[in-house]
């Protein structure tokens, strides 16, 4: 039993490690700091970001195009879980800085994670995860609604918000994201940067993603505030927000993951 006790003790020990400490506000300064990266040779991020436009531009478009609007809302939330995965390049360009190497487009396009094929298994994941999110939007939408069909863009918010079925469903959505949301927000945060930094594998960089961002609650939980705010700005001003929006959280993630993250080597 004295064993027991000792191993659990441990255990307890090196969790509670990652707790760094931070005050809710120091997700701010990670934001300054991705500006910074931003206006440091701007014309590679801003090209990163003109691309994450003109690609979220042709998905919206197509939906359109092939009447498949009725998942544009949750394609919209798909887009904040694979987010960190278009984000590498800019990571790259941050840990470019901070080594005083240079910087140019190329670089951020034709990256070499330290991990090598594994960031692409993270990748597969979150992409699942982003089909199954939307996948649980058509079923709340068909279990509220029926098989009514999508009654397009413009009547959808009377349909919502004038209705209690509207409600019920706005309440049943918004709770199923919240927890589609924060499970790949903990998996993500960190585990994407890591993967590009270290020689790892993808569930060891999830696992510890979700270790430090649920030991260090009161910062992520700003941190993912600003990381929606931005992301809504972006899309809300017709994905051109998107050029400047992307590129800043981009390079702020990279100092989140730097300030949370513990050294290669260190045991905690």
């Amino acid at each position: 039993m004295s064993d027991l006790h000792l191993a659990t003790d441990e255990e307890f020990v090196r969790v509670g490690s990652r707790n760094r400490g931070l005050p809710a506000n120091a997700a701010f300064g990670w934001l300054r700091a991705g500006w910074h990266d931003l206006m440091s040779t701007p014309a590679p991020s801003l090209a990163y970001g003109l691309v994450v436009f003109a690609v979220s531009a042709v998905i919206v478009g197509g939906l359109f195009l092939f009447r498949l609007d009725y998942i544009l809302f949750p394609a919209t939330a798909a887009f904040m879980v694979v987010g960190p995965l278009m984000a590498v390049g800019l990571y790259e360009k941050s840990r470019a800085l901070e080594q005083g190497k240079a910087v140019s487009l190329a670089r951020m396009i034709f990256v070499r994670p330290a991990s090598g094929g594994q960031i692409l298994f993270v990748g597969f994941i979150m992409l699942g995860l982003a089909l199954l999110w939307m996948r649980a939007a058509v079923i709340i939408y068909a279990l509220f609604f029926g098989w009514r069909p999508f009654p397009g863009l413009d009547h959808l918010a009377p349909m919502l918000f004038t209705t209690p079925i509207g409600w019920a469903m706005l309440v049943v959505g918004t709770a199923v994201g919240g927890v589609f949301a924060a499970f790949s927000f903990a998996i993500s945060a960190f585990s994407v940067p890591m993967l590009l930094d270290r020689r790892t594998d993808a569930f060891t960089a999830m696992g510890t993603s979700i270790s430090l961002v649920w030991n260090n609650r009161p910062v992520m939980i700003t941190w993912g505030g600003i990381v929606l705010l931005l992301t809504l700005v972006g899309l809300g001003t017709g994905l051109m927000g998107l050029i400047v929006t992307f590129p800043v959280l981009g390079h702020a993630t990279w100092h989140a993951y730097r300030t949370i993250s513990p050294e290669p080597g260190v045991k905690e």
